[in-house]
């Protein structure tokens, strides 16, 4: 789900933003002075959050300066070096400061000094308002992954209605099938309703009917309970559409095998959210 959060403590600015993903994504951009500190802000991260790519940007909010220093002992070795050649090959001249100008090495760069508690308090901040955004966005998505499901469940007990009413309307075309082919001929009832029993049996759906609505009970408890769901749903999604496929297969009925199709249409629909929750 997608979020945005900022913070500023003791000269630190820190913005974190999260988008849908379905594994995780880290991001952090910082000063160098504060590499030290990408992995475990790369950890606080992972413990608070399941999936997701999130683009962590720190910055000095003060745009301090970096100071600069000189490596004493380093210039009074190079200076001492050159005094001692100066002197055994009698060169003349005078060492002065504009001798060191071609030493840029003994410039040091001095790191400038920060609170590492104001960062993290910071970047804790931050967090907490990313996780208000995704919660907020999580309300709206569970009530359309609730009434999806709910739509789910209607197909689906729509498409047990039709499977009751089939061995009927299998009877019914038998015989007249039957009896344009042999008018003249008496029908045997006891074949007829071995073939009927037959077909029955061939297009019986009621176990995947029935592991259809455990799959639904699951979704619907999953979101009800919250925490980290996503790859959960995600299955249980997969599973819905290999009964619908199964249905399918089975039936030669138009009606259901429409039911069927808009039931894997509905289920893609919910896969597409579901990849949005961690």
């Amino acid at each position: 789900m997608t979020g945005f959060g900022t913070s500023e403590r003791e000269g630190f600015k820190v913005e974190v933003r999260s988008l849908n993903h379905r594994y995780m994504d880290i991001s952090v951009r910082m000063p160098s002075v504060l590499m030290e500190h990408e992995m475990p802000i790369r950890n606080i991260i992972k413990e608070r959050f399941a999936r997701g790519k999130f683009d962590v940007n720190i910055s000095f909010a003060d745009k301090r300066q970096m100071k600069m220093g000189v490596n004493k002992e380093l210039a009074k070795g190079i200076y001492d070096a050159f005094s001692d050649l100066q002197k055994e090959l009698s060169l003349p001249g005078a060492l002065n400061i504009d001798f060191f100008s071609g030493y840029r090495e003994i410039l040091v760069a001095e790191e400038p000094e920060y609170n590492t508690g104001a960062l993290y308090s910071a970047l804790n901040d931050a967090i907490s308002r990313v996780e208000e955004m995704r919660k907020n966005e999580g309300e709206i998505l569970k009530k359309e992954l609730e009434y999806r499901l709910k739509k789910l469940e209607g197909i689906r007990n729509e498409i047990e209605v039709l499977s009751k009413e089939l061995a009927a309307h299998y009877k019914e075309t038998l015989s007249k099938k039957i009896a344009e082919l042999v008018s003249n001929l008496a029908i045997d009832e006891t074949r007829l309703a071995q073939e009927v029993a037959f077909m029955a049996q061939k297009s019986d759906i009621a176990e995947e009917l029935a592991r259809f609505s455990s799959h639904i009970q699951q979704f619907g408890a999953s979101l009800a309970k919250g925490d980290v769901i996503g790859r959960k749903l995600d299955f249980l999604l997969q599973e819905m559409n290999r009964e619908a496929n199964t249905i399918a297969s089975k039936m030669d009925d138009v009606r259901i095998i429409n039911l069927s199709i808009e039931i894997k249409t509905d289920i893609e629909k919910l896969r597409e959210q579901v990849q949005n929750i961690q």
